[in-house]
């Protein structure tokens, strides 16, 4: 009863949100992503780059984890991973996925859903350099979502890691690949103190190109 009493006692949004008039969204989604990105970050949001990426294995299972956003433009939304890891695994067999952000410091979220395709090997080397020592000692690491033994082996292996991405930090690691989702359907909301929550959704028009914007109710 404890827990269900603190449950029913949590609030949100105890800050003054801002204003969002679809009316003035543009005809596609990827610069209000953006702005809403840069927005957030900027009003306090920790880490408005990290969002839940969701995905089905072989025989139809939903499975989600919080990773981080690598790009997001006209090409498409990306983030990186090994390729044999759980998520890289079942984007092999289902290639399709959904993305989810959150932002409470604003009240706004944003949905994301379509197939998703690799990089090629060149852009995946460059994203994985392109970040810090740490995420390239992580991937040297690898072995991604397999049984660890202990935590001493995790220790030892990466330290060694650390030590080669600091020595070398142009070492490739093979295995990580650069994932692109191609958004066929993007959803923006925008919380409301009196629940009068506003949806805009934005879906691929006939044909794949174009988009068709809509309003839902919360």
């Amino acid at each position: 009863m404890e827990f269900e009493e603190y449950l029913h006692g949590l609030r949100v949004w105890d800050v003054e949100l801002p204003h969002f008039d679809p009316a003035d969204a543009p005809a596609e989604p990827v610069a209000l992503f953006q702005d809403w990105l840069m927005h957030a970050g900027r009003a306090g949001q920790p880490e408005p780059h990290t969002m839940s990426l969701a995905t089905v294995d072989v025989a139809g299972r939903p499975d989600v984890r919080t990773v981080m956003l690598h790009g997001a433009d006209a090409a498409g939304w990306r983030f990186g991973s090994h390729s044999g890891s759980a998520k890289g695994r079942q984007l092999a067999e289902c290639p399709s996925a959904a993305l989810g952000f959150y932002w409470p410091a604003v009240g706004r979220q944003v949905r994301v859903r379509g197939p998703v395709t690799t990089a090629g090997a060149s852009a995946a080397q460059a994203d994985l350099h392109a970040r810090s020592t740490g995420a390239l000692a992580a991937a040297l690491v690898g072995r991604q979502s397999e049984v660890l033994g202990s935590l001493d082996e995790l220790a030892e292996a990466s330290a060694a890691a650390w030590a080669r991405a600091s020595a070398a930090p142009d070492t490739p690691v093979p295995s990580w690949t650069l994932y692109v989702l191609d958004p066929v359907e993007v959803e923006f909301f925008q919380g409301d103190a009196r629940r009068r929550h506003v949806r805009l959704r934005y879906r691929r028009g006939g044909g794949g190109t174009g988009w068709e914007r809509e309003h839902l109710w919360p």
